[in-house]
C-alpha cells in the first residue's frame, strides 16, 4: 500500500482539500493512504484555529484522510521553512510514506525543485547578502535573490505562498536525505489567505470569515458531508476575547526577553522596538502600529506576539520532533498505524497515558502543548476545565 503525506492547516477542511486529496489517489492509485500533519490548536497566522485540532482532524477524515498526526505548536506557528521542516521531518520519521502532495500556483514540481536547489547554492548566498543590507523584508530580498541566479519567470515562482511552501517541503526532504518523493497538484479556486474564487471552490480565509459571521448557508456546500454540524456545534474562538492577556504579556517584556524568540531580529535591532511597542500600545492593533517597518512584516510580528503569550521561545525548540502524536484514524488508517509501530523512527503515541514513556524532551513538548491549548481555551466564550490534552484522545471513524 502506497501512503501519501500531506502537510495542512485544515481550518478548515474544505472541498480545495478533498480535491487535492483525490488527484493524489488518482496518480498514486485509489489504495493509496493519506496521512495529513495537522496544525493543532494555533496556526501559522498566529491566530487560533477555527474549532480545535479534534474537531479539525474529523473533518480531515470525513473529507478523505486516513490518519491525522499533529504537528507540534512550536513548528505550526514559526516560518515558511521551519514549518516545512518540522513537518517534512514528522512524515519522514513514520517510516511508511512514500510521497508528499502539496498544492501550489504552478503546478510543476520540477520547478519547484530548480528553486529549492538554488536556495541552498552559494550563487545563492551570494546574491541575498547584498540585497538584505537594503532595508527589505527577507522574503522579497530573498525572490530578488532566486531571480538573479535562475532568471526571473522562475525565481518569481516565490512571490507565491504555496509555491513557497512547497519549496520548503522540497529543501526539509533534502536536509534530512529522505526517500520521500515530492509531487504537487495545481491549486484551484480562490488562493491562500484570498476570497472569491471558482463556484466549487472557496477559500479557507473566506470560509472562516462566513463561519464567524454564522453563515452557515455558505459554508455547508464547501464541507465534508456531514461537517456542518460538527461546526456548528464546536466552540468557536477569538484572540480577542484573550487580548488583554496578550498585552499584559507584552507590557512585562523587556528587549532581552523579546531576543530569546525565534526570528527575534536581534542583530537587526528589533528586540528593542517591540518593548518600546509593548510598553506604549493600547491595543494589539496600536502595537503592530508602532512596530512594523518595511523590513519587519506584519505577519512575522504577529507571529513574534503569539509566541510571546504562549511563553514559548527559540530554546523550547527541539532539534527534531520528539514524537508523533495521532489526533485521529479510520479504518484504512489503523493499518497505517500497524506499519509505523514497526517502522517509525520516533514513538507513536495514540493515547495521553503514552507521554510517560517519553523520555526528557519529548515530555517537555508535550507539556508546552499543553500550556499552548490551555491558553487557545482562553479564547473561547465558555472556558473549558485546563488539561485537556490529557483527557482528549484520538478521532476514530469508519472509512
Amino acid at each position: 500500500m502506497k501512503v501519501a503525506g500531506i502537510v495542512a492547516e485544515y481550518n478548515p477542511f474544505h472541498t480545495g482539500h478533498a480535491y487535492q486529496i483525490a488527484v493524489t489517489r488518482a496518480q498514486l492509485g485509489q489504495d493509496c493512504a493519506v496521512v495529513a500533519v495537522m496544525s493543532g490548536n494555533w496556526v501559522q497566522q498566529a491566530d487560533c484555529a477555527a474549532a480545535d485540532k479534534w474537531i479539525r482532524a474529523r473533518l480531515a477524515l470525513m473529507g478523505g484522510a486516513d490518519l491525522v498526526i499533529e504537528l507540534p505548536t512550536v513548528w505550526a506557528v514559526s516560518s515558511a521553512e521551519s514549518f516545512a521542516r518540522g513537518a517534512v521531518a514528522v512524515l519522514n520519521a513514520c517510516g511508511v510514506v512514500n510521497a508528499i502532495s502539496f498544492g501550489s500556483e504552478c503546478g510543476d514540481v520540477d520547478a519547484l525543485c530548480r528553486v529549492a536547489d538554488c536556495l541552498d547554492s552559494q550563487a545563492y548566498r551570494t546574491a541575498l547578502t547584498p540585497m538584505l543590507d537594503k532595508g527589505e523584508s527577507f522574503a522579497a530580498c530573498r525572490q530578488k535573490a532566486a531571480e538573479q541566479v535562475l532568471g526571473r519567470k522562475v525565481g518569481s515562482l516565490l512571490a507565491r505562498p504555496n509555491n513557497n511552501l512547497g519549496v520548503e517541503y522540497i529543501r526539509a526532504l533534502s536536509a534530512l536525505g529522505s526517500d520521500i518523493k515530492p509531487m504537487t497538484v495545481l491549486r484551484r479556486g480562490a488562493g491562500h489567505n484570498e476570497l472569491n474564487g471558482e463556484a466549487a471552490f472557496r477559500s479557507a480565509t473566506q470560509l472562516r470569515g462566513e463561519i464567524a459571521q454564522e453563515n452557515w448557508r455558505e459554508v455547508a456546500d464547501y464541507l465534508p458531508a456531514g461537517g456542518l454540524e460538527w461546526l456548528q456545534n464546536a466552540a468557536r474562538p477569538e484572540l480577542q476575547r484573550a487580548e488583554r492577556a496578550v498585552l499584559a504579556r507584552l507590557r512585562t517584556m523587556e528587549a532581552e526577553d523579546w531576543a530569546k524568540l525565534p526570528d527575534s531580529g536581534a542583530s537587526e535591532g528589533l528586540p528593542r522596538r517591540l518593548e518600546r511597542a509593548g510598553k506604549t500600545c493600547t491595543d494589539l492593533a496600536d502595537f503592530f502600529h508602532r512596530a512594523k517597518t518595511k523590513r519587519f512584516t506584519h505577519a512575522r510580528l504577529r507571529r513574534l506576539v503569539l509566541w510571546a503569550y504562549l511563553g514559548l521561545t527559540a530554546a523550547d525548540v527541539p532539534e527534531t520532533p520528539p514524537y508523533i502524536r495521532v489526533l485521529g484514524f479510520n479504518d484504512r488508517g489503523r493499518q497505517v498505524l500497524a506499519q509505523m509501530r514497526k517502522q517509525a523512527t520516533l514513538p507513536v503515541i495514540t493515547k495521553p497515558t503514552h507521554v510517560k514513556r517519553l523520555d526528557g524532551a519529548g515530555r517537555r513538548l508535550f507539556e508546552l502543548e499543553c500550556r499552548c491549548t490551555d491558553l487557545w481555551d482562553l479564547c473561547l466564550n465558555k472556558i473549558p476545565t485546563p488539561g485537556r490534552e490529557w483527557t482528549c484522545g484520538p478521532v476514530c471513524t469508519a472509512e
